[in-house]
């Protein structure tokens, strides 16, 4: 009975994830599901990645979080329109959730939206929101080991961001292995070596973003 029902939240979280892809693509939004564990970085990345972009196209933001507000209030003191889901508990966002939140945020055509995911490595990789580009945060000091652990975020990803490698030289991060266990599940995802901190590698990223908006 167990495995029906999950298979009935899945089925019903796809038809609205269906029907989210087909307003992103009919307005041209460019939305980029942004995963990672607690920690790795994931508002930091988004907010130089929007520094990056703006003046050239349309930013928003929608911020899950199991609680609290705060990247939010973060994003929306920098004036970039922003919408909160606070899950209370659930450990990932999903498409009705998505679906709501983009209604409230009236986001413009042509812009890139990104769609903080709760911090969490397992749920979100099973559920789909509808968003154009799967986008994994890995960090240094989280350790090399993450795509053995969490297969299914890493082969589902569009794109690799490996954050905070300004520590590198102080932390034990066996980057050969990182990227063998990558390559073993995803020939196909690039992997970007950036620090939010010093900069390094954001243009690499933004480029690439760029090159892989919804047209």
């Amino acid at each position: 009975m167990e495995i029906k029902v999950m298979k009935n939240i899945l089925y019903a979280n796809q038809k609205l994830a269906e029907e989210n892809r087909a307003l992103f693509n009919d307005k041209k939004i460019t939305s980029i599901n942004v995963m990672a564990s607690p920690g790795a970085g994931k508002t930091s990345v988004i907010l130089k990645t929007m520094e990056a972009l703006r003046g050239e196209v349309g930013v928003a933001v929608i911020e899950g979080d199991i609680a609290s507000s705060i990247d939010a209030e973060k994003i929306d003191s920098l004036g970039i329109p922003v919408v909160q889901i606070n899950t209370g508990g659930g450990c990932h966002l999903d498409a009705n959730m998505i679906k709501e939140a983009v209604g409230d945020l009236r986001v413009k055509d042509g812009s890139v939206l990104f769609i903080e995911n709760v911090g969490n490595l397992v749920c979100p990789s099973s559920f789909d929101l509808g968003e154009g580009i799967k986008m994994v945060i890995a960090s240094v000091p989280e350790g090399h080991d993450k795509p053995y652990k969490y297969t299914s975020m890493f082969e589902a990803a569009d794109a690799i961001i490996l954050n905070k490698v300004d520590l590198m030289p102080y932390i034990d991060f066996d980057r050969d292995s990182f990227y063998k266990g990558i390559k073993a599940l995803n020939e196909k995802a690039p992997v970007f070596e950036i620090s939010c901190r010093t900069g390094e590698g954001i243009d690499e990223f933004v480029k690439w973003l760029k090159d892989n908006r919804t047209k």
